[in-house]
């Protein structure tokens, strides 16, 4: 809980479970959160893992595309609202993004918690590349979004932090019991 105070985070030991690193913390949100079929909405590019799983976990990715026009900017709110449907159950994105890099600002986050609040979706941020930040763009953890602690769920790895691929540490963080 003491690294994530470095970005004003807040959390105690009950709300963190560690996993085998991101991948199996991605794969027990999907689980927990969604039922087989429902879906969630991910801005594209994204890692290519998430399709896989989403596959074991039997619910679908609805992509919404991001331009390299822009540098792959989130698309607006707006857009994210046309593709929610009865099936969507969540938001997955990855602050800063990969494959592509672009840094999501707070005002994007809250933008997506506010869509996230009003259709009770949950805001799967995989957040693996924080310390990733450039240009002197500050990081801001969807885990500080106000009013959007029971829609919040950040994946994590030591892996990127500590340029241990082979390390195969991780987590869940989240503060909706």
């Amino acid at each position: 809980t003491e690294y994530y105070r470095k970005f004003h985070v807040e959390i105690s030991a009950d709300e963190v479970i560690v996993t085998t690193g991101a991948s199996e913390a991605i794969q027990f949100a999907f689980l927990a959160c969604l039922d087989q079929q429902e879906e969630v909405i991910v801005p594209e590019p994204f890692y290519a893992n998430y399709n896989g799983f989403a596959q074991i976990a039997d619910v679908r990715i609805r992509p919404i595309t991001c331009h390299i026009e822009d540098g792959f900017a989130l698309p607006d709110k707006a857009a994210f609202e046309r593709r929610v449907t009865t099936d969507t159950k969540g938001i997955f994105i990855t602050n800063p993004n990969n494959p592509t890099g672009c840094f999501y600002s707070r005002e994007s986050l809250e933008e997506l918690a506010g869509l996230c609040r009003k259709y009770s979706l949950f805001l799967f941020v995989d957040e693996v590349y924080r310390e990733f930040c450039y240009d002197g763009q500050e990081f801001f953890s969807a885990l500080n979004l106000k009013g959007a602690e029971e829609h919040v769920i950040v994946l994590d790895s030591i892996s990127k932090r500590y340029s241990a691929c082979g390390a195969r540490v991780g987590s869940l963080v989240t503060r909706n019991k």
